[in-house]
C-alpha cells in the first residue's frame, strides 16, 4: 500500500521568527538554540536541526477535525527552511532513530488503531496499517515525548 508523508508548510510559521520573546510567549511559543542533535526535529524540513541553529518551539494544533480527538502539542520549527516533500513510500531519515507512535484515523476523525514502532521499521508498519480500508490517514508522533511529527495519507 503506497503512502505519502506530509511535512508542515513553513509559511504558517514564518511570522514567529520576527516576533520578540514576549510576543512569542503570547503565542505559546519560545525561541531556543539547538544544543544537541538529534533532538530538535523540525516538522517543516522533517530533519533534525543542527547544533547552534535557532528554532521555535510552538504549540501546534495538529488534529483540527471537529471530533473528540482534536489535539495540539509542542513542535519545533527551523527558520528559513524549505518544506520537505518526501517521495511516495519514502520515510525521511528523521524517523529512523526514534520510537514512533502511529495513530490511525477513520473518516470521522476517530482513532481506530494505534501502536508504537521502531522508526527503522516505519515504512513496513505504515503499509501494514493502511491495509485496513477504514483507515483514512495517520498521524505520527514521537512516542516518548508525545509530540506530533507528520501526517501520512494513502497515495
Amino acid at each position: 500500500m503506497s503512502f505519502q508523508i506530509h511535512a508542515l508548510p513553513h509559511d504558517q510559521f514564518d511570522h514567529l521568527f520576527t516576533m520578540s520573546d514576549s510576543e512569542l510567549a503570547n503565542e505559546r511559543a519560545i525561541r531556543t538554540t539547538v544544543t544537541t542533535s538529534p533532538g530538535y526535529p523540525c516538522r517543516v524540513s522533517l530533519s533534525d536541526a543542527n547544533i547552534g541553529e535557532t528554532v521555535i518551539l510552538v504549540n501546534f494544533e495538529h488534529q483540527t477535525a471537529d471530533s473528540p480527538y482534536r489535539a495540539a502539542h509542542a513542535i519545533f520549527v527551523r527558520e528559513n527552511i524549505k518544506q520537505a516533500k518526501p517521495e511516495i513510500d519514502v520515510v525521511p531519515k528523521l524517523f529512523d532513530s526514534r520510537l514512533i507512535s502511529i495513530r490511525a484515523f477513520d473518516d470521522k476523525h476517530h482513532i481506530v488503531q494505534a501502536d508504537v514502532f521502531d522508526g527503522s521499521h516505519l515504512k513496513e508498519s505504515i503499509q501494514t496499517i493502511f491495509q485496513d480500508t477504514k483507515i483514512e490517514y495517520l498521524h505520527l508522533h514521537n512516542a516518548k515525548p508525545g509530540c506530533y511529527l507528520a501526517r501520512v495519507t494513502r497515495t
